[in-house]
């Protein structure tokens, strides 16, 4: 049976057609470029016949052609938040490590965080000129550095100062422009309603709204009644955010606030087929569940990725795509970083989960932690253990200081 309430199929933020309504949120030190192509191609996870890639189903084919894209039912990808004010500082060489994407991201959005006018409408056309296919302001990071320059969720103590950079930006570029924020600084200041209209006056596409207050950080439960009430309120696009941890999330928040489309930051990199199975569920009511072998081969591929994309990176030839080396360059180290950083995430509830880990820390390269990696997973396998996982597995939870800005 179908799911009771249905993601939308798509949503039209000017221009610009997501589809389906699920949007990949922004996450400091997280949607890079390698994440967010592994995000949307993250189809090629599925069932497995003998040592070759299984054939999808008719119901799997059907849930592509029928209520997704065809490749992992991510309508819209979103780049790290990015500072305005780094932006217009930087060397056009340094500005495309933060705004690089491949043409297999359409459509892409690009966060912009900051608190000067005019700066931010000069990264604005940037990110125009770039070739994203619209740009976000960034309302809701709830970092202390960031509050503390009047950026993020700073900005929600001062109306005013809101619509004037709504105003310029939107004055600034053609692209579509939207706005994520929270309710507001606290619960005696929930603001989210007033920030919403006046994005629609000041002529912006959509918003996205985070169920939480800055003062709540991500601690508590999200409010969806606020999303309901920004719905209400205003006859632009409504994202919601917050707390949606599976299809049946997803739409639920549907359901109770008739937002236009999802967006989805702290599940994404701990269950990475959510979106897929957003877009099962929306079709047929029931979704796929990863085993122990699809866990080996997104964390295997993952970093692989990252591997590839730090030879392309050192060697300046950003289309090349080459097997990951041990070399001890700066970019191959930060490869090797970041699969260190993402073992804990990927690794959740994997039966001896922590050894793995363990084994990825004390790697000193990439190629290490990718031997590591398949020494664990064959042993794993060998033993027999590929049930498909329980929700309770893919159900994790972040730190604070681990993502702090989707």
């Amino acid at each position: 049976m179908p799911a009771a309430a249905r993601v939308p199929a798509e949503v039209r933020i000017g221009a610009v057609s997501v589809d389906p309504a699920t949007v990949l949120a922004p996450m400091a030190g997280v949607t890079d470029t390698v994440f967010r192509r592994f995000i949307r191609h993250a189809s090629v996870f599925t069932r497995e016949q003998g040592s070759g890639i299984r054939e999808q189903s008719a119901d799997t084919a059907a849930v592509e052609a029928g209520v997704t894209n065809t490749q992992s039912g991510c309508g819209l990808i979103m780049t790290e938040f990015t500072s305005a004010d780094g932006l217009a500082r930087m060397r056009e060489s340094k500005r495309k490590r933060y705004l690089t994407f491949y043409d297999d991201e359409h459509p892409i959005a690009a966060q912009l965080f900051g608190s000067n006018a005019d700066t931010l409408a000069d990264a604005a056309r940037i990110v125009e000129q770039t070739g994203f296919d619209s740009v976000d302001l960034n309302l809701g990071c709830p970092a202390k550095r960031v509050v503390g320059c009047n950026g993020g969720s700073g900005l929600l103590r001062d109306l005013p100062k809101i619509g004037e950079l709504f105003g310029t930006i939107r004055k600034a570029v053609t692209i579509p422009f939207t706005v994520k924020f929270r309710l507001g600084w606290n619960d005696a200041q929930i603001v989210c309603v007033e920030v919403a209209r006046m994005a629609e006056s000041e002529g912006l596409n959509a918003v996205a709204l985070h169920a939480r207050t800055r003062e709540q950080g991500y601690s508590g439960q999200a409010r969806w009644e606020w999303i309901a009430a920004v719905k209400a309120a205003v006859r632009i696009p409504v994202i919601g955010n917050g707390d949606i941890r599976s299809p049946e999330d997803a739409a639920a928040m549907v359901a109770e606030t008739s937002c236009d489309a999802v967006m989805i930051g702290r599940t994404a990199p701990a269950n990475p087929w959510i979106f897929r199975q957003i877009a099962q569920y929306t079709a047929s009511g029931c979704y796929d569940r990863p085993t122990i072998e699809d866990r080996y081969r997104m964390i295997r591929t993952y970093f692989a990725m990252l591997l590839d994309e730090a030879d392309a990176s050192q060697s300046g030839q950003r289309d090349a795509h080459v097997g990951g080396t041990g070399r001890s360059s700066p970019e191959v180290r930060e490869a090797a970083g970041k699969m260190k950083q993402f073992a804990s995430w990927f690794t959740h509830g994997v039966p001896g989960g922590a050894r793995l880990r363990a084994a990825i820390y004390q790697a000193k390269t990439g190629v290490d932690v990718l031997a590591r990696v398949d020494e664990f997973f064959l042993r794993q396998m060998e033993a027999g253990a590929n049930e498909p996982e329980t929700a309770d597995a893919q159900a994790v939870q972040f730190p604070e200081t681990a993502l702090v800005c989707d």
